[in-house]
């Protein structure tokens, strides 16, 4: 089925949506380093809108091109707080090295959380092997009344000893991959710590947003059971179908998704097929709940992964 482009204040871009809630298609743009500033500004603001944004038949992109790309839209981080990657900026995400299937905001366990990640997909299995995205501000607008006033109150502490790779290997039969667990070491060399909003104000929107996913380590000044409580009900919400979108990846693909209104997952469901994707993300602030109080570092210093940088206020109604 064709999708007609939305109606709207583009004039160098074409944006097609494919969810009602999340995502969007981008027609007229081939990534690079060399795109106009009406186009960059157009993509900028087609991503505030949507969330989670789909450049198709970019075959020609390479690492060094994804990375001139990714400077049009910001500044990019170091690969990852812990984790070498290619040293500059793209991390390889290898499912030879375990697979993110559970619900995350990227690199929450820092106190400058990046604004944007762009992922371009190098290696894809015959099947399987989609990401999901959830809009996270529509996760909030939608809580009952007295919901949003519980969750304005609590802030979270996250850790990077709580992901996805802490539960590599457990249904392998025979033992832990070599390669799973040196990944694990890497990631794991060095502790961080910070604490977040659990609702938090979008620096360019203004529009307020959960801060979850499995960084999340307990809410501040609660105990363990009435923490994971929370964290469920809360998390229930966020990942809605309604508030969803589904990617089936094709070669030449890009996915660029704004981090401070998502969360994503990918599906680990292509059996032991390879998959590769390159990650770049962009430097982001540090964010402020409703009340105004900021996110606070409680261990590790992340200076050396990422600049802060705080963005304008934008306006982005459709």
């Amino acid at each position: 089925m064709t999708t007609q482009p939305e109606l709207s204040d583009y004039e160098h871009i074409e944006v097609h949506k494919v969810g009602g809630n999340i995502g969007a298609e981008i027609g007229g743009v081939v990534a690079s380093g060399e795109l106009t500033d009406e186009v960059v500004r157009e993509l900028r603001r087609a991503l505030l809108r949507h969330r989670v944004v789909f450049l198709r038949g970019q075959d020609g992109v390479d690492a060094d091109t994804q990375l001139a790309f990714a400077r049009l839209l910001g500044t990019p981080t170091k690969p990852h707080p812990t984790v070498a990657g290619d040293g500059h900026a793209v991390l390889p995400i290898d499912s030879e090295q375990g697979k993110a299937n559970s619900w995350h905001t990227d690199v929450t366990f820092v106190d400058r959380i990046p604004a944007i990640s762009v992922l371009r997909a190098v290696t894809l299995p015959p099947y399987g092997g989609t990401t999901v995205w959830a809009n996270t501000v529509r996760a909030y607008e939608t809580l009952p009344g007295s919901l949003k006033v519980l969750a304005e109150g609590l802030r979270a502490v996250h850790s990077n000893r709580y992901d996805y790779v802490g539960n590599r290997g457990e249904d392998r039969i025979g033992g832990v991959d070599v390669k799973e667990e040196a990944y694990r070491e890497e990631f794991e060399k060095l502790e961080f710590e910070a604490e977040h909003p659990v609702v938090r104000v979008h620096p360019e929107t203004g529009e307020f947003a959960f801060v979850l996913g499995h960084f999340v380590r307990r809410f501040v000044g609660l105990q363990e059971p009435d923490s994971r409580a929370l964290y469920d009900l809360f998390q229930r919400h966020i990942i809605r179908l309604e508030n969803t979108v589904r990617w089936s990846w094709e070669p030449g693909d890009i996915a660029i998704w704004d981090n401070r209104s998502t969360q994503h997952y990918a599906v680990a469901d292509y059996d032991e097929h390879p998959r590769m994707m390159h990650r770049i993300t962009l430097s982001g602030d540090i964010p402020v709940g409703i009340d105004g109080t900021q996110s606070i570092s409680l261990k590790g210093d992340a200076s050396q992964y990422s600049s802060v940088v705080t963005p304008r206020r934008v306006a982005v109604a459709a």
